[in-house]
């Protein structure tokens, strides 16, 4: 058993010590100086993004990026109709852990509330967000794995806000990837892999400032022609790059 050859395979920076409240008593049993004896021990280690490769090499040089992929034909295999008449809606997912990064972009979303803008602001998680300011745009949908798919169809955009830290470096925009996939541009923060995935202004919008991420989300919610345009990229790019089919060759060779 001991003779058996090991790839070690991981999408986030578990050698960092990501504590929050919901998690902080976990975190103190977990030892996260492991992830780099594995490394070393493993045969090769399949890694999410750059990042994760660079440093999985600091103790074993067989490391690969394979990055996360999605299921185009068999789960996200529907496409948004971005002419398609109801209400506009802008949308993230993600667990509660992650709710944090949409704070920043409350006061933002009031703003285009306070001009008018006709806008639902959906919000699918474990659990509700629990946000300072109030929006009369916020609508919480419990995520559910039967409606996962059907829910995400109803945005007309994404949202991925991330902090500029080592966890979030780790990260490897599977948000990105999964509105991409069903034709619903990515509204991004130029952290980690999600400035590979997202192209600005060809397949979403890279959003540096807060009045990027005003801008962006004004202009593709008043332009139905560009978020089709956007929504077609966007799902070439994850068929083309980050589908099960296009990243197969990669992950069989991790066997070799």
């Amino acid at each position: 058993m001991l003779r058996k050859r090991v790839i070690y395979d991981f999408d986030d920076a578990i050698w960092l010590a990501n504590t929050s409240e919901a998690n902080k008593v976990a975190a103190g049993l977990k030892w996260h100086h492991k992830v780099d004896s594995i490394c070393g021990w493993a045969y090769k280690n399949s890694c999410g993004n750059a990042y994760l490769a660079a440093h999985a090499r600091q103790f074993n040089p067989n490391t690969v990026v394979v990055p996360t992929t999605i299921d185009t034909e068999h789960l996200h295999n529907k496409v948004r109709n971005q002419a398609a008449p109801g209400p506009l809606i802008i949308g993230w997912t993600g667990t509660h852990s992650t709710l944090k990064y949409l704070r920043p972009l409350v006061p933002l979303l009031a703003q285009l509330e306070a001009e008018g803008l006709d806008f639902e602001f959906r919000v699918i998680s474990n659990q509700p967000p629990d946000f300072d300011q109030p929006l009369r745009s916020l609508r919480f949908v419990p995520w559910q794995k039967a409606t996962e798919i059907a829910d995400l169809l109803a945005f007309h955009v994404g949202l991925m806000p991330l902090e500029d830290d080592q966890w979030a470096q780790g990260k490897c925009a599977f948000k990105a990837l999964q509105y991409m996939a069903l034709g619903i541009p990515a509204l991004v923060s130029p952290v980690g892999m999600n400035t590979e995935v997202v192209q600005d202004g060809i397949n979403g919008y890279i959003c540096r400032e807060p009045a990027d991420w005003q801008r962006r989300i004004r202009q593709v919610l008043t332009d139905a022609a560009l978020r089709q345009q956007l929504g077609a990229a966007a799902r070439a790019t994850i068929v083309q790059r980050y589908s099960v089919v296009a990243t197969t060759p990669v992950f069989l060779a991790l066997f070799s």
